[in-house]
């Protein structure tokens, strides 16, 4: 009886809980035409449907209901051509909401914020975020599965105000942002999110529980939505941008134009092409003096491949930089007399188009194809004259294949297909993912990996290798843990789309964490995490490494964030530095800790500090870096961030030469500066004068002159090594410069005004100071450049009566 009695008590705590957690309805108003979007919410439409209010907290505590003296309402409409939305933020002290400005996409402002999310699958895993600021910048994103990609963007329209009782916002969300299956009745949900940052707060229109499951797992049910129809779904982005640049005392004048185009194929799939592109204005890469064996890789700033990629991202075999990269080869042997006149470092983009969906039974389907132009190098011979071209890189074909199955609301399965063909006797590269995400109903475990293939035909045959990974991990309560495994053979390779660094492992990993959902007297959130990792090769099955690792972060309730991380790694046999297959480094047990403190950013002045240290064990070597970014808003309009970084490695050693048997290694100090500046001044939400700047300052100096030469065993003997040969010593500095001039003039039709400068120095003179490598890198020539770019969208609708006329 004692344990029948128990399990009544156990199901009737377990009923309770569940009718706690009620989802929220809303209902959604149809009307015959939309209110006219300016922030002030006296249209008759909003007058005539009835508010839905009571808000939960969110965050810093997880319980109850949001505080009446910030009352948030909020009311839903539709017709045929959009969504609106109207929220009455109160607050009882207006004048006092902090509102300062930035520009399209960017939350982090010191701003109030209110967002809607919207699923118009009602999966509980994607969804469109719509928000707006408090000072009127709006940002949207795309969340899928366990991320959110704030590079998503679509037009829509919000627009707020403020009166003595708070702050109000007016959305228009047009039918041609969203995806939607074709039925009489919709199944959407929605939630709202509202953010108040001198209150450290967050509340929510539907309660969400942090400590289980996903955001979008809890959104209220909109109901009334039914009988849509929508326009065509068919927008324009033509553009025209025009360049001016001047270097080593040559002019080059550049005219482009090009379109992008939007259609809708039907209401849940999309083409995106775009015509001619031209990414002459994507910022500017951080680029670092690169020792190691592995090379360096940027992300992607051309606006293509960052909006509405959440499907291509599945099984991490896509990286976008690779298309419009440098040719697959180089010139390869000179003849004695000859010199090259010209050698492309970037491949042109002719065309790309993608089409992307899901199905109402919520499978998601991707297709991304772009075709790259042919690359010739131009070498002349001195004596003669004579000119030859040798082809770097044939027209080439890059497509991307997805689908993704969702489930459960939690769940999903995913196949993936990356190919390159090139034209000619040239590279060609397959490879296939099967990626997996799968949750539990409870939201209690989460089983994740991805199983991939990778096939490469060169003039030599076909190379075929393979990736597992599994993960398996505890997703509810403060308490987590988690194990998983990591496997590639000795030929996987997958980077002529993808990017991979890394083959040959077989690899273990086990963690704990313990992290807090409801606030303390010290605390807002805290978390703790430990990680041990075990590193084996393939082949041989040897270890070459185990790794602990113990992660700390606090947040206190007056935003004062600050963290450490210690780790411990044993005796490690490094396969890779060699870069010859076979040979080995042999690296000492070490130990390194590295902390961060982060300052209340509601005040003018507030900063970041970061700092570690690393200590090798019977080795010489050290390894140290502080970093401080301060930053002052002068106004809400005008923000400064300046960033110093210094970081130093003392005795290190590593790779600077092979004859293809014998290694050569060289004992190296390794000082690296980094200085950047951010700054923007906003005249209001559509206007704003930025500038970033970096000055990057490294250098390798092996004027110690200590040698050595690899053995088989991974320990080196004494070499004396002829530097006159192949000098290791580098001075390395580059400048970068942009200000620009952005205006949003009308919604998706933008102008940016953009001056660049450009300086880059690299030689062998290792043991000079900055001040002095700064004065041989002002003796550069500077590669000044002036662009003006303007795009504007059009409207299929708008303009459709031409061709009506026309017809």
């Amino acid at each position: 009886m004692k344990y029948i009695f128990s399990f009544i008590l156990f199901f009737i705590f377990i009923h309770y809980t569940s009718i706690a957690q009620v989802t929220k309805h809303l209902n959604a108003v149809r009307i015959d035409k939309g209110p006219n979007i300016d922030g002030v919410l006296d249209d008759d439409v909003w007058k005539n449907i009835s508010p839905s209010s009571d808000f939960f907290m969110f965050e810093p505590s997880n319980e109850g209901f949001a505080p009446e003296t910030h009352k948030t309402e909020v009311k839903l409409a539709y017709d045929d051509r959009a969504v609106y939305v109207a929220a009455y933020l109160y607050d009882p002290n207006p004048d006092s909401i902090a509102s300062q400005f930035s520009q399209r996409d960017d939350t982090s402002a010191q701003a109030d914020r209110f967002t809607v999310a919207l699923n118009t699958y009602n999966d509980g895993i994607n969804e469109t975020r719509f928000i707006v600021t408090s000072a009127g910048t709006i940002a949207d994103s795309r969340v899928s599965q366990n991320e959110q990609d704030f590079s998503y963007n679509v037009i829509f329209q919000c627009r707020v105000s403020k009166d003595k009782k708070g702050w109000y916002a007016e959305f228009e969300i047009p039918y041609r942002t969203l995806r939607f299956p074709q039925v009489e009745i919709q199944d959407w949900s929605i939630n709202f999110y509202r953010r108040l940052i001198n209150t450290n707060e967050t509340h929510t229109f539907n309660r969400i529980d942090r400590s289980k499951g996903r955001e979008t797992l809890y959104n209220a049910i909109v109901d009334g939505v039914k009988n849509i129809d929508p326009p065509t779904r068919l927008t324009f982005y033509p553009f025209i941008q025009g360049a001016l640049t001047n270097f080593e005392g040559e002019t080059e004048t550049n005219l482009s134009a090009g379109l992008d185009l939007k259609y809708g194929i039907s209401d849940s799939f999309t083409l995106d092409s775009t015509l001619v592109p031209d990414f002459g204005q994507a910022s500017f890469d951080n680029v670092e003096l690169n020792l190691g064996p592995f090379e360096q890789t940027f992300g992607e700033n051309r606006p293509f491949f960052t909006e509405g990629i959440d499907l291509f991202t599945k099984g991490r075999i896509f990286f976008s930089r690779r298309i419009g990269n440098e040719p697959t080869r180089g010139v390869g042997d000179l003849e004695e007399d000859e010199v090259i006149l010209k050698e492309p470092t970037s491949v042109k983009l002719l065309n790309a188009v993608k089409i992307s969906g899901r199905t109402e039974s919520q499978l998601g389907i991707g297709i991304l194809n772009t075709i790259t132009e042919r690359s010739e190098a131009i070498i002349q011979d001195s004596i003669t004259g004579l000119v030859r071209k040798v082809e770097t890189e044939p027209l080439a074909n890059y497509n991307v294949f997805v689908l993704d199955q969702q489930f459960n609301g939690n769940s999903s399965i995913s196949l993936i297909n990356t190919n390159v063909t090139r034209e000619g006797n040239f590279r060609d590269a397959n490879a296939t993912a099967l990626a997996f995400d799968v949750s539990d109903k409870g939201n209690n475990f989460r089983t994740s990996g991805r199983v991939v293939v990778s096939n490469v035909n060169e003039s030599t045959g076909f190379k075929t290798g393979s990736r597992t990974e599994l993960d398996i991990e505890k997703i509810k309560g403060n308490f987590r843990y988690r194990v998983g495994h990591d496997f590639a053979n000795k030929t996987f390779d997958i980077n002529d789309l993808g990017v991979n660094f890394t083959n040959n492992f077989n690899n273990f990993v086990a963690g704990v964490s313990y992290e807090i959902f409801e606030p303390t007297t010290l605390f807002n959130r805290y978390r703790i995490r430990a990680t041990v990792r075990h590193r084996r090769l393939y082949d041989p099955n040897i270890q070459t490494r185990n790794d602990f690792f113990l992660n700390t972060f606090f947040f206190t309730p007056k935003r004062f964030a600050f963290g450490l991380d210690i780790d411990a790694r044993s005796k490690n046999q490094d396969y890779f530095e060699p870069r010859i297959v076979g040979k080995f480094v042999t690296y000492e047990a070490n130990v390194g800790a590295n902390g961060f403190i982060s300052t209340d950013f509601r005040k003018k002045f507030a900063f970041d500090l970061r700092g570690g240290y690393r200590q090798f064990i019977d080795d010489p070597q050290r390894n140290f870096f502080i970093e401080f970014q301060p930053r002052y808003r002068f106004s809400d309009k005008f923000l400064i961030i300046i960033g110093a970084e210094l970081s130093a490695q003392n005795n290190n050693f590593g790779y600077i030469d092979d004859n293809g048997t014998a290694v050569f290694l060289g004992q190296r100090d390794i000082t690296n500066l980094e200085n950047t500046i951010s700054a923007s001044y906003n005249f209001d939400p559509f206007k704003a004068i930025d500038l970033r700047f970096r000055n990057f300052w490294s250098t390798a100096d092996y004027s110690d002159n200590v040698f050595t030469v690899l053995n088989d065993d991974g320990t080196r003997d004494p070499f004396d090594y002829d530097i006159s040969e192949k000098n290791p010593n580098r001075n390395f500095n580059i400048w970068n410069l942009d200000l620009s001039f952005r205006w949003r003039f009308a919604p998706g039709s933008e102008a940016t005004l953009l001056y660049r400068n450009s300086i880059f120095n690299e030689d062998e003179i290792s043991t000079v100071g900055y001040g002095e490598s700064l004065d041989t890198l002002f003796q550069q020539s500077i590669k000044n450049t002036v662009s003006l770019r303007v795009t504007y969208f059009i409207d299929y609708n708008s303009i459709k009566y031409l061709f009506e006329k026309d017809s």
